[in-house]
């Protein structure tokens, strides 16, 4: 009989999967002891839930519903021949560390990724720029809203690794434009690689139009750089953008990355954008690619969700790095959004304060906007309004007719950002509140209203999102289509891309041909990640009856949004998301 079918011989716990339950079983017909068993099917739950590892003592101990474990069953576990202590050079199933017990294979991913980390950091050879190249790289702006970004450009060559931080409008692409600017202009001649990536499709994307638009500003400022400077732009790649897997090359058959340390990346200095979503392996992978004088610049916003694996490597390193005092990480605070309201609730947000939060929220005006949702009939009484104010939308711009026969794609291509300006975010996916019951309301409504059968798939205005990478046809998970009919009357779904000009453009799939996708009127706040939007409004389940409401995802909702946030739902779901922390177990940090 198969270990993982055999009789658990001990009662699982309910909030065990199949999964948690099959290692259990491993580990009693492998001769492990029912604790044992019982530890490692939490561990496994841990890992689910993106942590690490399980605390066993300090602060940490009984999340999940795991019970809390005595000393007496923590010596226990340490005698177990297949617990070790992760100095062995002979590998466990398990082990247990600074209070912690990992899975082995999660324990060999963090230790790796500290250890390159701290390579990186020791062998990097620090050669700032001057300040005569800093000003020009800033046209002479030494302004204090400027100083964090001088800073980093500064400070950034010669590094093996780099950190740069910033919430929503703080300038983290034109800082790193200019810091890569500095960089390839103290190389000299050498003329460095510079590849750029993101962990999702649409973070890359977004990555590469803000590059573009960014050159833009750099060359259209009043103060022009040098012309040597300006030059070094056209080196900085903007024209594919590439997601983490497609730059480190994943194998079909093994779904292993063909570069790694024996087949290092191509590039010198590496860029990766929205790096809280990058989890612990593919942190992993990425350092392991990279040859040992490559630069690597992390970008993005620790206070925003952790990846959806397990880790929260932005997190920890910055944590790590704030208490070094370190000067490879620096933080960008200024929004440079003008009339930003969302700027102060966005800061209580961070900080978990409930009082500054309501204040801000309060002075918002009408940027930020609180629609009581708490049950089935205000639910949808606020999905109806929105559905309204999507086809008054549609009617205003005149989104269903038929895309222009000369120029379709240009036509598909400004259509796909007017609807992307209104974005309804869920913290859940599943269930009453959730992303995709609300998303098929509105469909419903939308449908009805365009007079089409409810069996209708496909329908003009239909907006949807691929939830898988299909390398073949160029879509990538987190990709918006929006459904529209040519003059005759066949429909196809437009996806953004940019062409041969690198100018924002659009092209069409036949319906049939679309990978796999959900509707995208709703979404969930973690597919939101690496997106920006006009208007958001966010579902959160009444009574704060979901698990995942916490800080982080009510973070990365608003700052999703550039002008308008709504937020439904009723004061103990905010108050629980402002007060709620996911911090992820995790013994990176001290590592570091």
């Amino acid at each position: 009989m198969s270990t993982f079918t055999a009789p658990l011989g001990i009662e699982p716990a309910a909030e065990w999967r199949e999964l948690d339950t099959s290692i259990a079983r491993w580990v009693l017909a492998h001769g492990g002891s029912p604790l044992l068993a019982r530890t490692a099917a939490w561990a496994t739950l841990a890992e689910s839930h993106g942590d690490t590892a399980v605390a066993l003592a300090g602060e940490g101990p009984g999340r999940h519903g795991m019970p809390v474990l005595d000393t007496d069953a923590i010596a226990a576990l340490e005698r177990e021949p297949m617990v070790g202590d992760g100095c062995s050079a002979t590998p466990t199933p398990f082990v247990i560390e600074r209070g912690l017990f990992y899975l082995w294979r999660m324990h060999a991913q963090e230790v790796a990724v500290a250890r390159m980390i701290r390579e990186r950091r020791r062998t990097g050879q620090p050669a700032p720029l001057d300040e005569a190249t800093v000003d020009a790289l800033f046209h002479g702006d030494r302004g204090a809203p400027v100083l964090a970004q001088r800073r980093a450009v500064q400070q950034a060559p010669g590094r093996r690794l780099f950190v740069l931080t910033g919430g929503p409008g703080t300038g983290k692409t034109t800082t790193v434009l200019r810091m890569l600017l500095g960089m390839l202009h103290q190389a000299g001649g050498a003329e460095p690689t510079v590849r750029i990536a993101a962990p999702t499709g649409k973070a890359a994307q977004r990555l590469a139009q803000a590059l573009r638009d960014g050159k833009q500003r750099l060359q259209g400022h009043d103060t022009e750089m040098p012309a040597h400077l300006q030059a070094l732009l056209a080196r900085i790649p903007d024209d594919e953008p590439l997601t983490l897997h497609r730059l480190l090359g994943v194998d079909g058959r093994s779904q292993r990355f063909r570069h790694h340390a024996d087949d290092p990346l191509a590039a010198d200095i590496v860029v990766v954008d929205e790096a809280s979503m990058v989890d612990l392996a593919l942190l992993r992978g990425l350092l392991a690619a990279l040859r040992p004088e490559a630069s690597l610049i992390l970008v993005g916003d620790p206070d925003q969700l952790s990846a959806v694996g397990a880790g929260a490597v932005l997190a920890d390193l910055v944590d790590a790095l704030r208490r070094e005092g370190a000067d490879d990480l620096v933080e960008l605070t200024h929004s440079f959004r003008a009339g930003d309201s969302l700027q102060p609730v966005l800061v209580a947000i961070r900080d978990g304060d409930v009082p500054a939060f309501d204040a801000a929220w309060e002075a918002g005006g009408d940027q930020v906007r609180h629609v009581a949702v708490s049950d089935s009939r205000s639910l949808d009484i606020a999905v109806r309004r929105w559905a309204d104010q999507l086809r008054a939308l549609w009617r205003h711009h005149d989104l269903t007719r038929p895309t222009d026969a000369g120029h379709p794609a240009a036509d598909a291509a400004q259509r796909l950002q007017l609807v992307r300006e209104r974005q309804l975010l869920c913290a859940l996916r599943e269930g009453e509140f959730g992303a995709r019951a609300v998303n098929q309301r509105i469909e419903d409504q939308l449908r009805a209203h365009a007079g089409r059968a409810s069996v209708e798939a496909w329908y003009p205005g239909r907006l949807v999102m691929v939830t898988r990478n299909d390398y073949s046809a160029g879509l990538f998970n987190g990709d918006v289509g929006l459904c529209l009919c040519d003059d005759s009357g066949r429909l196809w779904v437009w996806f953004e891309y940019t062409d041969a000009d690198r100018m924002a453009s659009a092209r069409p799939f036949a319906p049939t041909l679309v990978p796999t996708h959900v509707g995208a009127f709703a979404i969930t706040v973690h597919k939101s990640q690496g997106s920006e939007y006009g208007e958001v409004g966010l579902v959160l389940a009444p009574g704060a009856r979901s698990g995942f409401v916490s800080r982080q995802l009510l973070y990365t909702a608003v700052s999703r949004s550039r002008t308008r946030v709504e937020a439904w739902t009723d004061r103990a779901s905010v108050v629980a998301a402002v007060a709620g922390e996911s911090s992820r177990t995790s013994g990176l940090g001290g590592r570091l």
